[in-house]
């Protein structure tokens, strides 16, 4: 029989890579959020909705009773020229926008409650619509509040009370200022430059100041050694492996805050990890990689600098994921150098991760992908975009009222600056991290794999510290809370005040600071969030030297500081290193 002829492909191209850059341009039209996963969560929405007629009546009767409550409110404030005795709906606790006196008089106080009472009808719109999934229903309602958010009267000059009395007291000078600024911004903004301010705080010059060497650098680290501050220190030394997500030196910002700098004063050795600013030539990297060229080089060049000594591991945010993976590997394969496990704001559970979870599932993740595999990583700036939506009021809206309709400046911190001084993430390692974690939930349902073996957190015999925040939008507490049913090694968790970062860098004398402390010994039985809360005891103050003394219990006495580098791991450099200074 003669041979077959191969069936030629119809399309003389790749379709693939058509659909990948068909993909990578709609990306661009819609600020990177993928259309169809938004029109399916509106969708699910909608159709349940129009199949609940009883859900349409309440919402019917609450768009009357909220009318005939501001009719109400109208009529009596226009009368009083000033508030309408009771307000038809209070703005939530943390609701800032409308404190103000100004917001209490006529025409602005009757303004503001038709604004809530819109807020309070969409919020009962979105929610309870028997069918529709929970995913779907966070991103409706989160949908919701943002287009809310953006038609909020204190974002515009006639319906701020604020912008207006400054106006009228400064002749428009508040406006011109506020023009300079936006010509200032957009010019920074096409050039690349820093904000405005950032120049103040250069890593080296006024931040990231600390002491120390460079002792070993490769393609995706620096390892950071700190120059002693006492006679003798702790034998153990310390490893802080902070998230790539961020550049190190959240945890060594000016002096008075630096948590390195607290730690070398207190008698630690302390070493950090600070990554480098992936590009295209990174593109490849996988957490396994992270891990291996990451978490693993660096104990590899502590265990040669210090010998002999067990290690105090730290990890913050994605770091303290990172380190919790590492750690039930070397526990599941007989590595024994850890001496504790400190993790701060770090997930190890993602079955409720919080907001960021409205930006994660299969279409979302796949557009990001598409558009990865054009740069090689996640931009900066899409990072920041996905943060600025889910903190719209503090990071967006008030900042644009203040800059430019205030005509004023917010003052740069190191903390601020810090934030704007971002990092990109490899394709590879970003798409696996999101999968196989956010999505898949593979690490506390024991699937995820190190070195083609599968890690399970319950492997985990140290003693923990654990650190959750109780504002953290990023690694809400209750999520971080979950390694309590992960492991039964003893766990010592604090709840502090703040958010992520600033919940974080919380140095003794800050004001305004205060947390919970509360251990579960090892192998004792679970408590949930809810009793932790209700019997940790509630402390003033900052949560470090809590931590400091922890550390000092777990060590042994002190010895004089070991030497800086050792054979194979000598210092190539100064303190904060070369990465850290990469754009």
């Amino acid at each position: 029989m003669p041979a077959e002829t191969p069936i030629k492909p119809a399309v003389p191209f790749d379709t693939k890579r058509l659909d990948q850059h068909f993909h990578v341009s709609l990306a661009r039209a819609t600020g990177s959020l993928s259309p169809a996963s938004c029109a399916l969560a509106c969708l699910d929405w909608a159709m349940h909705l129009a199949a609940s007629p009883g859900k349409q009546l309440e919402l019917i009767d609450l768009a009357r009773s909220g009318a005939s409550e501001w009719n109400h409110y109208l009529r009596d404030s226009c009368a009083a020229n000033g508030p309408g005795g009771h307000p038809c709906v209070e703005p939530a606790e943390r609701d800032r926008r409308f404190n103000e006196d100004e917001w209490q008089r006529w025409p602005f106080a009757p303004l503001q409650q038709a604004f809530l009472l819109t807020e309070r009808w969409w919020a009962a719109a979105t929610h309870d619509v028997r069918g529709v999934s929970g995913h779907h229903e966070n991103v409706v309602s989160f949908a919701a509040r943002q287009w809310l958010d953006m038609f909020s009267p204190g974002n515009f000059l006639a319906t701020n009370p604020l912008v207006l009395e400054r106006t009228f007291r400064q002749g428009g000078a508040n406006l011109v200022r506020g023009a300079m600024n936006w010509v200032d911004d957009v010019q920074r903004t096409l050039s690349k430059q820093d904000p405005a301010g950032a120049e103040n705080f250069v890593p080296g010059r006024d931040v990231a100041v600390t002491p120390g060497k460079v002792v070993l650098r490769n393609r995706l680290i620096e390892l950071i050694q700190y120059s002693p501050t006492t006679a003798k220190v702790r034998p153990e030394p310390i490893l802080i492996v902070p998230a790539w997500i961020m550049k190190y030196y959240i945890l060594d910002l000016s002096p008075h805050n630096s948590l390195i700098k607290y730690l070398v004063d207190q008698g630690h050795t302390v070493f950090c990890i600070s990554w480098k600013n992936p590009g295209t030539a990174e593109r490849d990297l996988g957490m396994q990689d992270y891990l291996d060229l990451g978490l693993m080089a660096a104990l590899d060049a502590i265990s040669a600098i210090v010998p002999k000594r067990k290690i105090h591991a730290t990890g913050y945010c994605l770091g303290g994921t990172l380190l919790s993976i590492g750690a039930a590997a070397m526990a599941r394969d007989g590595d024994d150098r850890l001496a504790s496990l400190s993790l701060f704001a770090a997930q190890t559970d993602f079955s409720e991760p919080g907001e960021l979870a409205l930006f994660i599932d299969d279409s979302q993740i796949s557009m990001l992908e598409d558009q990865m595999a054009q740069t090689g990583y996640l931009t900066a700036q899409q990072m920041a975009g996905a943060f600025q939506m889910l903190r719209s009021y503090d990071l967006l809206w008030s900042r644009l009222v203040g800059n430019y309709l205030m005509g004023e400046r917010e003052p740069m911190n190191d903390l601020m600056a810090w934030n704007a001084d971002a990092t990109r993430m490899p394709a590879r390692m970003h798409s696996q991290y999101l999968r196989r974690l956010f999505l898949d939930d593979d690490l506390s349902e024991g699937r995820y794999p190190v070195n083609g073996k599968p890690v399970a957190l319950s492997d985990i015999r140290l003693p923990v510290f654990c650190v959750g925040t109780v504002t953290d939008h990023v690694a809400p507490w209750r999520s971080v809370y979950k390694l309590h049913y992960e492991t039964v090694a003893e766990i010592t968790f604090v709840l502090t005040s703040g958010g992520h970062n600033a919940g974080i860098v919380s140095e003794p004398g800050h004001p305004h600071r205060s947390y919970q402390l509360r251990t579960r010994a090892a192998g004792a039985a679970y408590e949930s969030p809810d009793d932790w809360q209700a019997h940790a005891a509630h402390e003033e103050g900052s949560w470090w030297p809590q931590w400091g003394a922890w550390l000092d219990a777990r060590s042994a006495a002190p010895v004089a500081p070991p030497k800086t580098g050792a054979k194979g791991y000598a210092a190539v450099g100064d303190a904060p290193g070369q990465y850290v200074l990469e754009k």
